[in-house]
């Protein structure tokens, strides 16, 4: 996947964002870390997760909370006009619970998608995956 210069990455799990903007060019793709706010965590998830007697894992309460709390500071940015372009790389069980969020500014926004856990990982890894996507 070939990146606009600016466009942003943002690489999830259920407890973790990191923010990475692309200070190469389409040709050659170089992130370096970008500042965000913080995630509000108060965030309820999806109804199909909500916490009730039939479903009490708060844990996956707060986890889908954390997912559509990174998607509402995405939003937010896409409407402020802060995010131009942007690549969402999350492990595959967050990235289900952002993609109910999206807004759809957010959606013509986004330039694509990789469902896989890198937080935590260099920032070589997440280049090589995005080269490969």
């Amino acid at each position: 996947m070939m990146l606009p210069k600016g466009t942003t990455i943002a690489v999830a799990d259920v407890e973790k964002l990191n923010l990475f903007r692309n200070s190469g060019d389409e040709a050659g793709l170089n992130l370096t870390p970008a500042a965000h706010p913080g995630v509000d965590e108060d965030i309820q998830g999806s109804g199909s997760r909500q916490n009730s007697t039939g479903n009490p894992d708060k844990n996956q309460a707060a986890e889908d909370g954390f997912a559509a709390g990174i998607v509402a500071l995405l939003n937010r940015g896409i409407l402020e006009g802060k995010i131009d372009g942007l690549v969402i790389i999350a492990a595959p069980r967050a990235l289900g619970e952002m993609r109910k969020h999206y807004h759809k500014a957010l959606t013509a926004k986004l330039l694509g998608e990789i469902a896989k856990d890198l937080t935590g990982h260099p920032i070589s890894d997440i280049e090589t995956a995005i080269r490969a996507a």
